[in-house]
């Protein structure tokens, strides 16, 4: 988990997800996003260390991780994952749902131009939803989702 191992399985309810008052709510299409934690030891000169195997880091990553600072944050799995042709598209006027997990740290999601119309926190769809939040809450270890309907044309950005 501390390199990036982790994901998340979320089902999505049979009769499809409902609004805080139980109607249906649809969405156009659904993006994943896995927020990973490293913790990558370095050697004495500051140089992040490679190593033959996974197992040969283990007392050295270790030490890195009580440290409770991770070396890197990224979005599934490396820096840049969500940018240029991997970005994440959606047309105005489509609804998208995104599901955003966290194996390690607490995390506040936040869509900069736009916001979470409807937003299931606790990742748990049978639940009411949240409505209109700027940002949400993903505790350390949880999966959320967020549903938002794009109305202007425009760059939004996931942070």
């Amino acid at each position: 988990v501390v390199s990036g191992m982790s994901g998340a399985v979320m089902v999505l309810p049979r009769d499809g997800l409902k609004d805080d008052k139980g109607k249906p709510i649809h969405y156009d299409r659904i993006y994943y996003v896995g927020e990973n934690d490293f913790y990558i030891p370095r050697d004495e000169q500051g140089k992040f260390k490679t190593y033959d195997s996974a197992g040969d880091n283990y007392d050295d990553t270790v030490k890195v991780m009580r440290g409770l600072i991770p070396t890197h944050v990224v979005f599934n799995g490396k820096a840049g994952s969500l940018t240029g042709e991997h970005a994440m598209k959606a047309k105005v006027g489509e609804t998208v749902l995104i599901v955003h997990s966290q194996a390690n740290r607490d995390t506040r999601p936040h869509l900069i131009g736009g916001h979470g119309d409807f937003v299931w926190e606790q990742g748990k769809f049978a639940n009411p939803p949240a409505k209109d939040l700027e940002t949400w809450f993903i505790r350390g270890g949880s999966a959320g989702a967020a549903l938002y309907t794009f109305l202007q044309p425009g760059v939004y950005a996931y942070v």
